[in-house]
């Protein structure tokens, strides 16, 4: 039988021991599990690091890489640290090293990075490209740390110290979050408002028994360092409480205008850790599989210079606002945040809600400043005994030489001087190493005066350490000042209930996303914007809110009642007609009508500048259409004429003639000519016969010379309480300048006359008055200013060819109240 390898060994290179595996490897296991949880994945709820973070920091603040001093390579931090404290590879050291300086992960980011730190959808560069430096904020978590705060530990391999846990001037593990897994437990926290963390801070310390109730009036929930939005706080509640639950994360978007009747969603901030490119591609992958309907493109525009920005195109005739929710529930633009604040408490892992986080960090706060200040007392307290025994000294200079001559060495003068000067061993070594210009009559000042002092601070410091009220102070009075120097506004909205998305996991089909086509009304304000409102047949004035109840912004040039997806004509003051669907355009409710709320008509429909949209009209109905233009032409249009083009030109316009106005006019109606002199022209709308698109129209109004149209109007057969404003000002004033006078006359007052002729005078100017600047006509009228406030108009009942009352402010447009 050939011998076994014990039996062959010598006795001299040791023997085999025979095992249990099981034993072993559970041995094993726990030994690295220990490890992990210890030294690897959780964080301190002292100082709120692991220990690769704390290393990190506390290396660089060695090396001397303050905020105002440069950057070094990154590789020389994780080669420093890899050799004199972390004994792991230099990838985790460097991917440490980089989350503490990425502003979207950290709240307040403790490295200052130099080069390309990575982004929330790229990795950094390598670390022989980056440089750093410690940020402002890591100062506070390193200072202080030669005043015996915190023990010291030996390395892994016994020859250089390193803190057990840094003395933390503001809570780093609430202000920053974290995340880690471990060997059977894993931590996961939210960052959150520094400002807010202290206020709840020296809350707890002023009150001790604090509820959370009390707590959560200063910390309302997480502050993410990408901002987004958080719906819903139980969870987060919860989380407060037990140190466990969730809460759902929505991005930042808003609904504009992209362009002439082109809708987008607009993304400024996103969830926390969620990238722009991750959300394009499951927006790509949701519309390729029919899930996700009404999106035209997706464009990112992020740079440094004005943030993220990505931009989603909404196709014609879908809601944007049904395409966000679907949009938060397809894709990353909503997320949830699981809290699970798992965390070292003696160096025991333990699962902690806000309030215990708070008092563990109170707690080590405390100690750290006891042990600063008494650190600090017993150097202030050696260096008075040091300074009373040189101002013994230096009273009897003379008699010290004297001695110090006579002695035969070092030892010898010590000794006398003790005993002649009643000096201790350390005043008298401390003499004898005296330089001799110290003792002139101006050291002796200077000593006496840092006497005094060192009096004072010590029993400042003694009085300080006896007292408990005081320490608190003291602690409260440095995280006021850290949250002062270091703590910025939140970022994060935080909505306390509200619908959440709901998550399929089944590939249903793609929702019906488009408007329903409903009756609507379409508005064109006086200052040419347009919205469009939700009628309600049931209510009073079929949903429109009455004039009573109106605010600023609602002067209207005209309206149509139509539905959603119907057709309206926008007829503009170069004599085109843009046909266009009101699908896109802004929606409020019918009883809160503001034409401030709509969109710029001439942005809208794609209008060149010199181009501006004077009248709205509807292509259903039969009446011809009226225009009058700026040179004294009217014309009347058939709707047959109009054709089903998306743009045609309704009338010849002459050279530099405009549109001043338009409106459907049956043969019942009358039309209105205003002039800037003061003329009103009105005859039956049945002397003006239909032409075609291409006809340049009749004379309308006979101008006098310098004269223009500044109104046309077509008045109905069924309105009878019209009224006609007028506002006159002087050629020669600088606009927005002079209010000018108003009048306001009954339309009843103006006799009609026939077309071309010169009407009759509807305002008499005042003194510096030569022209009108202003006229309308229709029922309550309605006076705005240029910054949208409405201004008060004379009484109605004057003379058709009376004076106008000043104004009390400058008038800019004229309308009519919501019909």
């Amino acid at each position: 039988m050939p011998p076994t390898r014990a039996q062959s060994l010598p006795a001299d290179e040791g023997r085999i021991e025979d095992i249990d595996v099981s034993t072993e490897m559970q041995g094993s296991f726990l030994e690295y599990a220990y490890s992990v949880i210890y030294s690897r994945a959780l964080p301190d709820a002292r100082d709120g690091l692991k220990p690769v973070q704390r290393r990190i920091l506390f290396q660089m603040a060695e090396m001397g890489l303050r905020p105002d001093r440069g950057h070094v390579k990154s590789a020389r931090v994780v080669g420093e640290v890899m050799g004199k404290l972390h004994p792991h590879g230099d990838s985790a050291i460097y991917d440490a090293l980089v989350r503490l300086a990425q502003d979207f992960a950290l709240r307040v980011p403790l490295v200052d990075g130099h080069g390309n730190f990575g982004s929330l959808d790229d990795g950094p560069a390598a670390a022989r490209y980056t440089e750093a430096r410690l940020a402002p904020a890591a100062l506070a978590l390193t200072e202080n740390l030669d005043e015996d705060v915190v023990d010291f530990i030996p390395n892994y391999d016994g020859q250089f110290q390193q803190p057990e846990v840094l003395p933390a001037a503001f809570p780093s593990l609430l202000v920053n979050g974290t995340t880690g897994i471990a060997v059977g437990m894993a931590t996961n926290m939210a960052p959150h408002n520094l400002i807010e963390v202290v206020a709840a801070a020296i809350h707890l310390l002023d009150n001790p028994e604090a509820t959370l109730e009390e707590l959560m009036e200063f910390v309302p929930g997480p502050d993410l360092p990408g901002g987004g939005i958080i719906v819903g706080l139980d969870g987060v509640k919860d989380a407060y409480a037990t140190g466990r639950g969730s809460f759902r994360t929505r991005a930042k978007v808003s609904i504009e205008s992209l362009g002439p009747r082109r809708m987008g969603l607009v993304v400024t901030e996103l969830p926390y850790m969620v990238g722009p490119e991750r959300v394009i591609e499951k927006i790509k992958d949701a519309v390729g599989a029919k899930k996700l309907t009404g999106i035209s493109d997706v464009s990112d525009y992020t740079d440094r210079l004005h943030g993220l920005r990505l931009v989603i195109g909404i196709k014609t005739g879908f809601d944007p606002s049904a395409v966000l929710e679907q949009l938060y529930r397809l894709t990353p633009l909503e997320d949830s945040f699981g809290i699970n604040n798992v965390a070292l408490v003696n160096g025991q892992p333990q699962t902690l809600g806000l309030k215990e986080l708070l008092r563990v960090y109170l707690d080590h706060r405390i100690q750290v400043v006891t042990r600063r200040s008494r650190f600090r007392l017993a150097r202030k307290q050696e260096r008075l005994h040091l300074v009373e025994g040189l101002l013994i000294a230096i009273v009897d200079i003379d008699e010290v030489i004297q001695v110090i001559r006579a002695s035969d060495d070092g030892e010898q003068a010590r000794a006398r001087l003790m005993d002649v000067f009643d000096l201790s061993q350390l005043q008298a070594e401390y003499i004898l190493e005296l330089r001799l210009r110290r003792l002139t009559k101006f050291s002796r000042l200077e000593l006496e005066t840092e006497r005094d002092q060192l009096k004072a601070q010590i029993a400042e410091l003694e009085e300080l350490l006896s007292s408990e009220v005081r320490l608190r102070a003291q602690v409260a009075r440095e995280l006021d000042a850290a949250a002062e120097t270091y703590g910025t506004p939140r970022r994060t909205l935080l909505l306390n209930g509200g619908p959440v998305a709901p998550r399929s996991r089944s590939a249903a089909a793609a929702a019906d996303l488009q408007i329903a086509d409903a009756p609507c009304r379409v508005f064109l304000s006086a200052t040419g914007r347009m919205v469009r409102a939700e009628l309600t047949p049931d209510a009073p004035n079929g949903g429109i809110v009455p004039p009573a109840r109106r605010s600023k912004h609602d002067a209207i040039r005209s309206s149509v009642d139509t539905t959603t997806r119907g057709d309206l004509g926008a007829v503009t003051s170069l004599g085109r007609l843009v046909r266009f669907s009101p699908v896109d355009l802004p929606s409020v409710p019918g009883n809160s009508v503001q034409a401030a709320a709509g969109t710029r008509a001439d942005q809208y429909l794609g209008l060149d500048k010199n181009e501006h949209v004077v009248a709205l009209v509807p292509l259903t109905e039969n009446p011809p259409i009226a225009l009058g233009t700026a040179h004294g032409v009217v014309k009347r249009v058939s709707a047959g004429e109009l054709g089903t083009k998306h743009d045609v030109e309704i009338i010849g316009l002459r050279d530099g003639d405009r549109v001043v106005g338009a409106a459907p006019a049956t043969d019942g109606a009358e039309l209105v000519f205003i002039t800037s002199d003061a003329q009103l022209l009105r005859f039956d709308a049945a002397s003006v016969r239909p032409q075609g698109r291409a006809a340049g129209g009749m004379a309308g109004v006979r101008l006098s010379e310098g004269a223009e149209v500044i109104t046309f109007t077509v008045v109905g057969p069924s309105v009878f309480d019209a009224v006609v404003v007028t506002v006159a000002g002087s050629r020669g004033a600088i606009a927005g300048t002079d209010p000018g006078s108003a009048k306001v006359s009954p339309f009843s007052e103006f006799p009609a006359k026939g077309r071309a002729t010169g009407g009759v005078r509807a305002q008499r100017f005042l003194k510096g008055e030569d022209t009108l600047t202003l006229a309308w006509i229709g029922t309550e009228p309605r006076a705005v200013g240029a910054d949208g406030a409405v201004r008060r108009l004379p009484e109605p009942g004057a003379k058709r060819d009376a004076s106008g009352q000043p104004l009390e402010g400058v008038v800019t447009a004229l309308g009519t109240a919501v019909r």
